[in-house]
């Protein structure tokens, strides 16, 4: 389904990503792990193709991605939806404006300039939100929300574009672990009830064995672990990184100290 193959990018004489290869054969839901400056934006950059690939080919269903230009590189852009660790909203804009601006890709200039959406549009909003468990708050602005609420937000924009592949960078970097839990969570419901690809930049390690399906290492752009979350071990994780054996997971951990509630629950005080 998709296909990386000797991917790389330069800038200058500095390689962002060097010669990534791999292959997802099947809807999964996949963490990118690495410290900063490993390649992980630009990876997920260039499959959205916000940035070209210097070499190499990144392939879906058969269609050369890196090849596209002009309106087939659009439609691209909205097959694959973009959720940003800065949630890229507009503050001052309506929640549910907000989640609409996912359909701007498929909308006329006219309707665009005068904000203008049909009521299927609106209805269909409101619906994810719903889903994400934020309809209250459609008619608020943004800036109102909390950092959680806003980056489900981002992610009921992204499912508006009704996407097959959804790329989230760092989602979870800028907020608590509660609210942490809650916008994981939402990404992996999205996966499993939906059947869409949902790949995830992270930086906590326990977050990637809870929610994914497959986590792939990075280091100095080259991808050094690729495999199913139990075999990321502290040792290797201590490789990807880099680290010596002063390496210690809890200083990046999301976890709640006490019993985590249902998903359900976590929701529902992030809400509050």
């Amino acid at each position: 389904m998709l296909r990386f193959d000797k991917v790389t990018k330069t800038f200058g004489g500095n390689t962002a990503v060097d010669a990534a290869s791999f292959t997802v054969d099947k809807p999964m839901m996949i963490g990118i792990i690495g410290r900063s400056g490993a390649g992980k934006s630009t990876l997920l950059r260039m499959l959205n193709r916000l940035t070209d690939a210097s070499s190499g080919v990144i392939s879906f269903d058969g269609l050369d991605v890196t090849a596209l230009r002009g309106a087939a590189k659009r439609s691209w852009q909205s097959q694959c939806a973009m959720i940003f660790q800065q949630f890229n909203l507009v503050p001052r804009m309506d929640v549910v404006s907000n989640v609409l601006h996912g359909t701007l890709n498929r909308r006329s200039t006219v309707s665009t300039m005068f904000n203008l959406y049909p009521d299927e549009d609106i209805h269909r909003a409101i619906n994810i939100l719903e889903r994400l468990g934020i309809a209250e708050h459609a008619p608020k602005r943004a800036e109102a929300l909390s950092g959680g609420q806003q980056q489900r937000v981002a992610i009921a924009r992204a499912l508006m574009q009704d996407p097959r592949i959804i790329l989230a960078d760092e989602p979870i970097a800028s907020l608590d672990p509660m609210n942490a839990q809650v916008v994981m969570q939402s990404l992996r419901d999205i996966h499993e009830q939906d059947g869409r690809t949902v790949i995830a930049n992270l930086h906590t390690l326990d977050t990637a064995r809870r929610y994914c399906d497959r986590v792939i290492g990075m280091r100095d752009g080259r991808i050094v672990f690729d495999g199913l979350p139990e075999h990321l071990t502290t040792a290797t994780a201590r490789e990807i990184y880099g680290a010596d054996a002063s390496f210690s997971e809890a200083t990046t951990s999301t976890q709640i100290e006490t019993t985590d509630p249902a998903p359900r629950v976590l929701a529902d005080v992030a809400a509050q």
